[in-house]
């Protein structure tokens, strides 16, 4: 995981990509520029990047369900709620289920799971539309090949 580069997920535990499920697994790094400011003398994992999580393990899903096809982003947030902290190193699980796709957006529930406690849970809204340059296209695809072959090796 590169924090301060948004790829979050470090790999894919299942998924139904029909079912519209997905867990995943991120190994937060022990230093990070995320962690030096928030908060000084308390490293913690700031809450947005606890939605970023929630966000790119269900936009894995819509990714995978358009053959890879189209552009998946964060559109809102319905709610959230943080309930603990998350220090450097931990080992995050993320769960998540699409609840609704269609008519350009989608919409999931996901979880941030640290030690078997729920460290966040959220509904999120993401946009699904075309890649706006090739070059953007390319390089969520060689991401996205990236998780999955973590995953086949784990």
């Amino acid at each position: 995981m590169r924090l301060e580069y948004f790829e979050m997920i470090d790999a894919i535990d299942a998924i139904d990509v029909e079912a519209g499920t997905v867990t995943a697994i991120s190994r937060l790094p022990e230093k990070s520029p995320i962690f030096e400011g928030h908060f000084p003398g308390y490293p913690t994992l700031p809450g947005v990047m606890m939605l970023e999580l929630i966000n790119h393990a269900a936009g894995y899903v819509i990714f995978r369900r358009y053959d890879k096809a189209k552009f998946v982003f964060l559109g809102a947030v319905k709610r959230a709620k943080f309930r603990q902290f998350i220090g450097p190193g931990a080992v995050v699980q993320i769960n998540a289920q699409i609840t609704h796709d269609g008519s350009g957006f989608a919409i999931a529930e996901g979880t941030v799971v640290v030690d078997g406690k729920v460290a966040a849970d959220a509904e999120t809204v993401m946009i699904v539309a075309d890649f706006p340059s090739p070059e953007l296209k390319a390089a969520f695809r060689r991401h996205f090949e990236l998780i999955a072959v973590a995953a086949a090796s784990a």
